[in-house]
């Protein structure tokens, strides 16, 4: 896009998503400085932001913001008395393909010597721009809190001496996991609102999605973030129908199917079968295809649940935690009915005594037994357990049938 056309805010924003994470990247690369790099390019961002809506996009969008935010990078050296030895340290080769600095980003910001919320708050800032205000009002933190995260976050890839480079094929296994593991908490907190509280003007959900498409793009034969990414899309496209108008939440069993996304559960199952392509089963393949399960069937009742299970059980072989089998005798709930699942289910209380859905799905299988007092009980036990907004009206709803 070039030229006088008018641009909007949304084309901007997408512009500068799609920008900011490749040229930070590059001018980390370049400067080996995490903060002169993030200043560089805000810098350059609010350049673009004065000329870009009267002069158009240019061509080539992220040489124009390279530049510019490289100028900036290079006055701010040259200002520090000590500018002679960093300029010297500047002076590394580009990567082969602007792309390569952006999985070097990414794997930097999620290293496993960091924290989880370290993690977050660095691949926000750093790979998605978001600035320090968006990422404290997503997670309902202080800007000086989220402040103090992210450079106590730089300080430790400095001291630790964090390599900015891709590992190599026997270390990205595990890097790998550390990315999807923090995409995916992006996707959840703003697709759940686990702390249902304020908004932020970028939707985290959204975010997450695109980041997870760049990693599908900078690692094309990884078949996890298709599989990540397969899993966001199933859980966006029936996004609208999780409200009713009330803001109330509507349960899988009474949503409106036909309301659902249907293209973008297509593109889902596509990447997932990509994925089974390359033979190489994970989490999040897994997870996905759980939820395609879901996706296609014509109704609550017409969903294969055998074959859920049958996923559950790959997903334990591969992935066993004390949630997944709770997933597992839900679904065993539909098959034989709530006694049988009842009993895996009380199996699970010493590991998920503190999960509210533990004690959700056990009441309403108490319920369906007449057990009345133990489900209130669990019920409950749910609702103290459990800050959403939509799902404490759910539970209350429930508790409130109950006392009926």
């Amino acid at each position: 896009m070039s030229g006088s056309a008018t641009l909007t805010t949304a084309v901007l924003t997408d512009v500068f998503r799609e920008e900011a994470g490749r040229v930070t990247a590059a001018l980390i690369r370049r400067f080996g400085n995490f903060d002169l790099a993030e200043e560089s390019v805000q810098d350059a961002l609010v350049a673009a932001l004065e000329t870009w809506p009267r002069d158009g996009v240019p061509e080539r969008p992220t040489a124009w913001l390279t530049t510019v935010a490289t100028r900036r990078a290079l006055n701010k050296l040259d200002r520090d008395r000590r500018y002679r030895e960093k300029l010297a340290d500047a002076s590394v080769a580009p990567a082969d393909h602007p792309d390569d600095d952006r999985l070097r980003l990414i794997l930097t910001c999620c290293h496993p010597a960091l924290s989880r919320e370290a993690q977050v708050a660095l691949t926000l800032r750093a790979v998605a721009g978001f600035t320090t205000a968006e990422i404290a009002r997503a997670f309902l933190a202080s800007e000086a809190t989220i402040s103090q995260r992210l450079v106590r976050a730089k300080r430790k890839v400095a001291a630790a001496g964090i390599p900015y480079r891709i590992p190599s094929e026997a270390e990205l296994g595990n890097r790998l996991g550390e990315v999807l593991d923090v995409l995916y908490l992006v996707f959840n907190e703003g697709h759940l609102a686990t702390k249902g509280g304020a908004t932020t003007p970028r939707d985290l959900s959204g975010e997450a999605a695109w980041l997870a498409a760049l990693l599908c793009r900078l690692l094309p034969n990884e078949p996890e973030p298709m599989g990540l990414l397969a899993l966001m899309k199933l859980h966006l496209a029936r996004g609208p129908s999780r409200f009713d108008a009330a803001g109330e939440m509507v349960l899988l069993a009474d949503q409106d199917r036909a309301s659902w996304d249907h293209a973008l559960i297509s593109e889902a199952i596509q990447l997932i079968e990509r994925a089974a392509g390359r033979a190489r089963p994970g989490p999040y393949q897994l997870e996905a295809a759980i939820a395609a399960c879901h996706a296609e069937a014509p109704s609550i009742e017409g969903t294969d649940w055998r074959q859920i299970v049958v996923l559950y059980d790959m997903l334990l072989a591969l992935a066993p935690s004390p949630v997944v089998r709770l997933n597992r005798e839900i679904a065993v709930w539909r098959i034989d009915g709530p006694e049988a699942a009842l009993r895996g289910v009380e199996a699970l209380s010493a590991d998920l005594d503190g999960y509210h859905l533990f004690h959700a799905a056990r009441g309403e299988m108490l319920n369906q037994l007449g057990r009345r007092e133990q489900a209130r009980a669990a019920q409950e036990r749910a609702l103290d357990l459990t800050q959403n907004s939509a799902e404490r009206a759910l539970l209350e709803q429930r508790l409130l049938s109950l006392a009926t």
